[in-house]
């Protein structure tokens, strides 16, 4: 079954299955935890990268602070600088940190290292938790990276990653006559249609191209690694391959807005959101903003759609980020009553409906109504296409290229492919051969067998 069939047949199921309902949930923390302060005067460090459930942590934390008596330190920093920072700190045994974020490409190398603490008997223990915490409802793809290949759990996921399509100038597909893209074809095809009306862009991206462009690279029928995690040989640099790269970097390059290639996240967004690039596959969190941030200009114009398939399916990127507890650090059950609080439930149903916090990562939350009502866009039920993509990429397993230990220094040399073809300096399979040949070498330095 293509992925593309398996998405038709989930909502399928989950229409015939009914859903279940959260209600909201008020501001004030629980009263079993509100008079249960088993680590009065304890203090705790943790650390995560930069993003907006960082900024929601620093503003609810004084309410667990009072409610808890525990003191929580909590730091973070860009993305890149977080992960390179973190896998020294684990990787030395460290003690700075109680709690850290688990991040999506980083996930294997941490815990199959064994540099974080199995949760599991936290997470089942009644008495380790201030409201019920349900371990099982974290929507069962988004758990997948947090998971070691002993079947333990060693982060719980506060942030999913599902890659849909958004426009940002609906209006200007319907004044072509086109509709939202469904096959790569069909995605040329509308970019050609709109590029330039009303001077919008067709396209944008972020140049984080690793995460970008390998669903193209699925789509036409390509693989980053032969078989992972057990065969690690990379073989992007196929006929598929080169077709895929030079595909998107068709996009980048004859649709999208000039200086393209230096855009990070928030440029991209920001693109859609000013209403200066239309259409843009990225993950959920990075597309709602053009219907619920305040700045956006085209909040009343925007589409969402699931990601266009090519020849070979459907391949939405998928990826989550969790919040675990370091092996080394001192005060484990202290950061589980912070992490179960934080990740229950109740604080985040509050962070779904009262924050607006997207990118939710527990199936009874997605699935509730009010979740749904407010993730109804334009009259689009996003949240259903949200959770699709999530179960899809942990349930068909096309997203383990990504969670090897070894893909950050992949990663790195298909950043430079895609540039290299984009600004011409080579064509598509030139680029993937060299990319692989930097790799086997770094790859067989590291001692792994290929």
């Amino acid at each position: 079954m293509t992925p593309s069939n398996y998405l038709n047949r989930r909502r399928f199921l989950q229409a015939a299955a009914g859903t279940t309902a959260v209600g909201v949930v008020g501001l004030a923390a629980p009263a079993v935890f509100a008079n249960t302060r088993p680590f009065e005067g304890v203090t705790i460090n943790g650390a995560g990268m930069s993003s907006t459930f960082a900024e929601l942590i620093k503003k609810i934390l004084p309410e667990f602070e009072e409610s808890s008596g525990i003191k929580v330190n909590f730091s973070d920093q860009a993305f890149g600088v977080y992960n390179q920072q973190m896998d020294l700190e684990l990787s030395t045994g460290g003690s700075a940190y109680d709690f850290a974020a688990v991040t999506f490409i980083y996930s294997a190398r941490w815990i199959g290292a064994g540099w974080l603490h199995p949760l599991d008997d936290f997470a089942s223990d009644p008495n380790m938790n201030p409201t019920p915490f349900d371990p099982q409802d974290f929507a069962a793809g988004a758990q997948t990276a947090m998971r070691g290949t002993d079947g333990s759990t060693y982060g719980y996921t506060f942030e999913a990653g599902a890659m849909l399509m958004g426009a940002s100038r609906g209006d200007l597909l319907d004044e072509a006559g086109v509709e939202m893209p469904r096959s790569f074809e069909e995605l040329i095809s509308v970019c050609q249609a709109v590029h330039q009306k009303d001077d919008v862009s067709a396209f944008v991206a972020s140049n984080l191209h690793h995460w970008n462009w390998i669903p193209f690279l699925m789509g036409f029928g390509g693989e980053v690694f032969a078989a992972p995690p057990e065969d690690l040989m990379p073989v992007f640099d196929s006929v598929e391959g080169a077709e895929a790269i030079e595909y998107y970097a068709r996009l980048l390059t004859e649709f999208s807005p000039d200086g393209v290639l230096s855009y990070d996240f928030p440029q991209a967004t920001e693109a859609q959101l000013s209403g200066r690039a239309n259409l843009q596959c990225q993950a959920l969190s990075y597309l709602t903003p053009m219907s619920k941030d305040p700045k956006s200009t085209v909040s009343d114009t925007v589409r969402y759609s699931l990601m266009p398939g090519g020849p070979a399916g459907s391949f939405p990127g998928s990826n989550s980020h969790g919040y675990g507890i370091p092996a080394g650090a001192r005060n484990k059950e202290a950061a589980w009553h912070f992490l179960s609080w934080l990740l229950g439930k109740d604080v985040q149903t509050r962070l779904a409906l009262e924050e607006g916090y997207t990118a939710i990562a527990r199936e009874s939350i997605i699935t509730s109504a009010p979740y749904r009502e407010r993730m109804t866009l334009n009259g689009t039920d996003v949240a259903s296409l949200y959770l699709d993509v999530l179960n899809l990429g942990g349930d068909s397993g096309y997203m383990k290229y990504r969670t090897v230990p070894i893909f950050p220094q992949v990663g790195g040399f298909l950043n430079k492919a895609v540039e290299a073809v984009a600004t011409g300096q080579m064509n598509g399979r030139d680029a993937l051969t060299q990319a692989k040949k930097g790799i086997v070498i770094d790859l067989r330095k590291a001692g792994i067998r290929l």
